[in-house]
């Protein structure tokens, strides 16, 4: 038989395109920033990088394929048991491991929109629905219709908090209601890939949570408040039945000897890592106080970028910033998600935004 090429999955060309947040265009006259990835614009701590450069001598090694230092570290950390920890290369890819532990073809995935952007990707590699729920006007997950769009065929459902683009988070007493109201053998992820920038007294004790529930799965990673984005490795904490599941669905070998080195350091610097932490929230908070005064609506914002929701204008400010050397991320027609990083890129970011608010009138 003769064919044109291999054979591939005819509906993997449905699939979106990932869309990660670009460099910005190389520059001699000016110094550029890249805000578009939400990433820590800190170095890593020198505890960390000494603890990198010694498991880079044993690099020609296989990583311990049960990471069993780092999962022992974890569990320390948040007095929960190591059979509860499940790790993979980031966030993104415990998406993909819950995913593919829980749903295939016929099933369907339910999360707000716009959330995460991995969640359709995944749910389409699994042969899966989206069922994506509008955010409601304020930005904010609107729990009551997610709950109305259960179905049989539901298997998982995503809560982005802080959600991203948008920022915002889940109210703790809805989010337990919800979860209360939501079947048992529909598996709940609280995505908390962000959660270290909101402040103790608005977070949900999603440790509890999960405790409590043996469907609920917190999802959280190492690439932001612990600056480690370069190093792919996030951790899940869930009851055992869900844990073993997703650490079958892992892949083998995924989070490198580097990596585990770099997470067991950045656990025990964790409150000079805070203590950035609470850099960036002020500065964010800094940001967003300007931009209001400029005449920008903005909601409260509980991680560590600016969501500004300008639709039609969008490409206005975007072709702005990016002519003064800055690259952020955007949303065409909806708006633009700006990392909160160096004191010079964020007051560049400020007068651009400042200029283009008087200059194009974009708030009319």
């Amino acid at each position: 038989m003769i064919t044109d090429g291999p054979r591939l999955r005819p509906d993997l060309e449905a699939l979106p395109s990932y869309k990660a947040g670009q460099r910005p265009a190389p520059r001699s006259d000016i110094t550029t920033y890249k805000i578009s990835s939400n990433e820590s614009h800190f170095p890593p701590l020198p505890s960390v990088q000494a603890a990198i450069v010694a498991a880079a001598t044993e690099i020609n090694r296989y990583p311990d394929p049960f990471s069993s230092e780092l999962v022992t570290a974890i569990a320390q950390h948040f007095g929960v048991p190591s059979e509860h920890i499940a790790l993979g290369t980031g966030s993104v890819a415990l998406c993909g491991q819950i995913i593919q532990s829980a749903a295939g073809p016929g099933d369907n995935i339910l999360y707000a929109w716009r959330s995460f952007e991995s969640y359709p990707i995944w749910t389409g590699i699994a042969g899966a629905q989206s069922i994506q729920i509008p955010l409601r006007p304020d930005e904010t997950h609107d729990l009551d219709a997610m709950l109305q769009a259960i179905t049989p065929e539901t298997r998982v459902i995503f809560i982005c908090s802080p959600n991203n683009p948008t920022g915002q988070i889940v109210d703790p007493r809805e989010l337990e209601n919800f979860i209360a109201a939501v079947p048992s053998e529909i598996v709940i992820v609280l995505d908390e890939a962000y959660v270290e920038y909101v402040p103790q007294n608005k977070r949900s004790d999603s440790i509890r949570l999960y405790r409590e529930n043996t469907n609920v799965v917190v999802l959280r990673t190492f690439s932001k408040a612990y600056g480690l984005a370069g190093l792919r490795v996030g951790f899940t904490i869930s009851q055992e039945p869900i844990t073993n599941a997703l650490r079958k669905t892992a892949l083998p070998f995924g989070v490198s000897s580097l990596a585990q080195a770099a997470a067991i350091a950045s656990i025990s610097a964790e409150s000079e890592l805070f203590e950035r932490v609470a850099l960036v929230t002020a500065e964010r908070d800094r940001v967003v106080g300007e931009l209001i005064t400029m005449g920008y609506e903005l909601n409260s914002n509980y991680a560590n970028f600016v969501w500004m929701r300008l639709g039609s204008r969008t490409d206005v400010l975007h072709q702005a910033l990016e002519h003064a050397g800055l690259s952020v991320r955007p949303f065409p027609d909806e708006g633009l998600r700006i990392s909160i990083g160096e004191t010079q890129a964020n007051d560049r970011f400020i007068e651009v935004a400042r200029q283009v608010a008087s200059e194009f009138d974009v708030l009319r």
